[in-house]
């Protein structure tokens, strides 16, 4: 499976979670966005490490079908490498998995060995030294600013220091290395996210509970880019 280019390191990124969009409808509220975004975010929960299930590879192939945006897939399960291969021959463009479950190396050089981009999560409550060891290994950190498991949660404004020491060791030690924030993301908390240093939102409700999702898309854009 050919992979697509997730666009230029560090520059600013629309993720928008489809976690929030209509599931009888995922095909169309991914196209609507489709053009006006650079990632389409997916979340995939198992129960089990999160309270909560969604999707899996089957809705991913089926997506890939209709969008040939970067599919950025955030896998908020226990058992990731198990089906790491699964997701790459569904289409997932990158797979992120959490720190919390360990056997972190593995599952990235898995990610990695399937021609996938490999990045990696951390809740609010996980410190960075769980992220450390294994900068130099990911194409990309995510952040969350809620504890996973279902959308529509308040952003948590502390971990922006998270967030600040980990692009502070990318620029130090010129990493490639993307940096997203996932969790209450929105036209308030966008500039501050991207003011410590994320350069790809992951927003759901923000855009997709609005009446107008591409014109929430564009008000999300210009409040984090400080137009």
């Amino acid at each position: 499976m050919s992979h697509l280019d997730p666009g230029p390191i560090g520059a600013l990124k629309l993720a928008p979670s489809l976690l929030s969009a209509d599931f009888g409808y995922l095909a169309g509220a991914a196209q609507l966005v489709d053009e006006h975004v650079e990632w389409l975010h997916v979340d995939v929960m198992d129960g089990h490490f999160v309270p909560n299930i969604t999707i899996g590879p089957p809705v991913v192939a089926s997506l890939r079908r209709h969008t040939e945006r970067f599919l950025d897939c955030h896998l908020m399960i226990s058992e990731p490498r198990r089906y790491l291969e699964a997701f790459a021959t569904a289409g997932a463009d990158s797979c992120t998995v959490h720190a919390e479950v360990g056997d972190v190396a593995a599952a990235l050089a898995d990610a990695r060995a399937l021609g996938m981009r490999a990045g990696l999560a951390v809740n609010p409550d996980t410190p960075f030294s769980a992220l450390e060891p294994h900068l130099a290994d990911l194409d990309l950190v995510l952040v969350m600013s809620v504890f996973p498991g279902f959308g529509g949660q308040s952003f948590m404004p502390e971990v922006l220091e998270k967030v600040t020491g980990v692009r502070r060791v990318i620029e130090e030690e010129g990493l490639s290395v993307d940096l997203e924030i996932d969790g209450g993301i929105d036209v308030e908390t966008a500039p501050r996210a991207v003011a410590a240093g994320a350069n790809v939102l992951v927003a759901g409700s923000a855009i997709f509970s609005r009446p107008d999702p591409v014109a929430a898309t564009h008000a999300l854009r210009i409040a984090a880019s400080g137009e």
